[in-house]
């Protein structure tokens, strides 16, 4: 069996989604693959491979205990065998807790997991992981998501869709539904890679701190998500991604990414997802690869290239 997961960009609504704003989400062409493999013996044998095809985490749990025997963390990254053996074990408990008849057998599998990205990158090797796991256990993922992390879920929408989307969070239950996003300048899009990948996590804390009441600027976000698929010409959308930088900027107190690290760029640029890593939109032309280039961010990406 095998399973296939899509990789996400969040392009407006950053933060504000937790609280409701409506976002505009994009699965991206790049994802990971789980496939499922029957054994004989009673155990869970796990690995995780590269967009290179190297065997980065391998672990093996014994069945239908879970108990972990052993795991390997071959990687210059961040983390340990156990940590990760650790919130693979919390993920899949978390699945046999909403299924129990997952994992509940008398024999064995071993599952092979393939990102076709860099796992640095900030795609969503997570979410992908989550969102596979959840259809062999034949859960909601949404709430396997919420059980065993915490997010808002707009990357396991991804993960299950195959065209833009717009998410909202209401009352408590995710909102889905697909859009038409297809920008005649698309072809002056470009992602580009900040060579950090960002925790979603500190800046979800970040955010959470201030307890404040932003519904004025959720308003308004969500008319600007609304908006984004219906604008005709790259200064408008120009225009729309200032203001949505700034809105933002103001509620986390962070710089935004051109003025922070770009002043001096012709084009706009615009975080996508947690501010300070992982990629950023940029607005431009031809020019606009060679300009980051210049700058030392080497990986810069189509809209085509990128984007489902």
């Amino acid at each position: 069996m095998n399973y296939y997961s899509n990789g996400k960009l969040l392009l407006t609504g950053e933060y504000l989604v937790l609280d409701g704003a409506k976002s505009l989400a994009l699965p991206t062409k790049y994802g990971q693959n789980l496939s499922v493999e029957k054994i004989k013996e009673p155990n869970l044998i796990w690995a995780s491979f590269t967009n290179t095809g190297n065997c980065w985490f391998e672990a093996v749990f014994n069945l239908p205990k879970l108990r972990l025997v052993n795991c390997t963390f071959n990687s210059d990254k961040e983390g340990s065998a156990e940590f990760i053996a650790e919130t693979l074990l919390d993920i899949l408990a978390e699945a046999k807790r909403l299924n129990p008849d997952f994992l509940d057998v008398d024999h064995g599998f071993v599952i092979k997991t393939e990102l076709n990205f860099p796992r640095n990158w900030g795609l969503g090797s997570s979410s992908t992981l989550i969102n596979s796991i959840a259809s062999w256990a034949k859960v909601d993922a949404f709430q396997l998501l919420w059980n065993s992390f915490k997010g808002s879920g707009y990357d396991i929408a991804c993960a299950q869709n195959d065209t833009p989307i717009y998410y909202q969070i209401k009352e408590q239950k995710p909102i889905v539904d697909s859009v038409v996003f297809n920008p005649e300048f698309k072809d002056n899009l470009y992602f580009v890679y900040l060579n950090q990948k960002q925790d979603s996590k500190e800046g979800i804390a970040k955010f959470r701190e201030s307890n404040l009441d932003y519904s004025a600027q959720i308003n308004r976000i969500s008319e600007i998500s609304e908006t984004f698929p219906k604008v005709n010409s790259l200064h408008e959308f120009d225009a729309l991604l200032v203001e949505h930088e700034q809105i933002i900027s103001s509620i986390i107190k962070l710089q935004p990414v051109k003025e922070k690290l770009f002043p001096d760029y012709f084009g706009e640029i615009k975080s996508l997802g947690a501010w300070g890593g992982d990629f950023v939109l940029a607005t431009g032309n031809q020019e606009t690869p060679n300009y980051f280039k210049n700058k030392g961010f080497e990986t810069i990406l189509t809209y085509s290239e990128m984007i489902l």
